[in-house]
């Protein structure tokens, strides 16, 4: 399995949801990985780059401690700007969200709490955009 999605996020339930309901619907055909934190998403990013193992998609929560979830997303878009880029809150507001599509390619908003259907539509979708 060479491909993954990473969740960040610093709640663990929603990390737990997002990777359940993606795994439900995907299976195996990725490798689903989470972090509570930027620190530990750079951890796990730089272990699978390592690895050889391609990131597809980073779901990132938008209000997180230290380090807040666009500043994140920036930061990944400067050395992986092929990643798919996902931001899930449920308190941003338009003109930060219109800022980060213009500075990183944003992929998507996903507004919290989310369907797991509008989850796993922007998923496939940013997964078309790749291939």
């Amino acid at each position: 399995m060479n491909r993954a999605i990473l969740f960040v996020d610093d709640e663990q339930i929603i990390l737990m949801s997002l990777k359940s309901q993606l795994k439900k619907h995907f299976g195996n055909e990725y490798r689903y990985e989470t972090a509570q934190n930027t620190e530990e998403a750079w951890s796990i990013i730089e272990e699978l780059a390592e690895e050889g193992i391609n990131i597809l998609i980073i779901i990132s929560d938008w209000l997180m401690p230290n380090q807040r979830g666009d500043e994140f997303l920036r930061e990944v878009h400067k050395t992986y700007p092929e990643i798919q880029k996902i931001i899930i809150s449920g308190h941003i507001d338009e003109h930060s969200l219109n800022q980060l599509k213009g500075e990183v390619d944003l992929h998507s908003f996903l507004n919290k709490p989310w369907s797991e259907s509008d989850l796993i539509k922007k998923v496939e979708d940013a997964i078309t955009k790749i291939a």
